[in-house]
């Protein structure tokens, strides 16, 4: 691990502003929630640049766990008050509503509802893994969980996803 200087810094976290969106929005379901959550992120790392070790997987696992510890710590504090009517639609999904023939870009859209719909700890877990390819360590630094935790939590996620796609197989008779 080495400590870079402020320019390569910045540079080096900058260059992962997309992914750490991606996850962002991943995680808030919100475009304007993930936006606010990626400025607390790189404001909080600009403000820790002096503790970054640059490592051989870059700043991407470091702002991932700024991120997720923004994201966790406005959970707790929404979760403190009481929610605004206008934010309870906005909180439940609706439910699929399938066409009668379905084509790939249809399935994908499914897949993409499935993934949205899970739980935030296993979407999280999920994502990272098959998305952004971190390894079990890895995810377990950035979500601050034991790795036995993400296992589960992946394995879990999974096995929901596939339930949910063996429902559209069999409705296609595709199984």
């Amino acid at each position: 691990m080495e400590q870079v200087p402020a320019d390569e810094f910045r540079r080096l976290v900058l260059q992962e502003l997309d992914a750490v969106h991606r996850l962002a929005y991943h995680l808030s379901r919100s475009e304007n929630e993930a936006d606010d959550l990626v400025q607390e992120t790189y404001l909080r790392a600009f403000k820790s640049s002096g503790t970054f070790h640059l490592t051989e997987h870059g700043p991407r696992p470091w702002l991932f766990k700024i991120l997720h510890n923004v994201y966790r710590t406005r959970r707790e504090r929404q979760g403190r008050q009481p929610a605004p009517a206008d934010d309870l639609e906005d909180r439940v999904a609706s439910p699929a509503v399938l066409p009668a023939e379905l084509d790939r870009e249809q399935v994908d859209d499914r897949l993409k509802r499935a993934i949205e719909a899970l739980a935030p700890a296993y979407r999280t877990v999920l994502l990272l893994w098959a998305v952004e390819g971190f390894k079990y360590r890895e995810i377990a630094e950035i979500t601050e969980v034991a790795i036995g935790t993400v296992m589960s939590r992946l394995f879990r996620a999974r096995q929901i996803l596939s339930e949910q796609m063996a429902g559209l197989a069999a409705e296609r008779r595709l199984s």
